[in-house]
């Protein structure tokens, strides 16, 4: 299983998003901190869910975060994360 494919299966278990990105953004860093041969280190996440109805925003990103706590002790080494309204993204 790839480490995108463990990102998405654990985010969509935790939050049971309406719409969930997760976008491997790895050889944008291509000889960078983190990167390494074959990629799998730096995601951006998109996230929309109820889940995260009447939080603050750093309170949703620690979810996230919490979510993902063993993949960024391990194989990730940056990820940004973009939380959307939880009806969708805006037109």
């Amino acid at each position: 299983m790839t480490v995108k494919d463990t990102i998405t299966d654990k985010l969509t278990a935790s939050f049971s998003p309406t719409q969930l990105d997760v976008i491997d953004e790895s050889n944008k860093h291509f000889g960078h901190a983190g990167w390494r041969e074959g990629g799998e280190t730096h995601f951006r996440v998109r996230i929309a869910t109820r889940h995260f109805d009447g939080m603050t925003r750093v309170a949703q990103h620690r979810a996230v975060m919490n979510a993902l706590d063993a993949e960024l002790k391990d194989r990730v080494h940056a990820l940004a994360i973009e939380i959307l309204p939880s009806s969708g993204p805006a037109a």
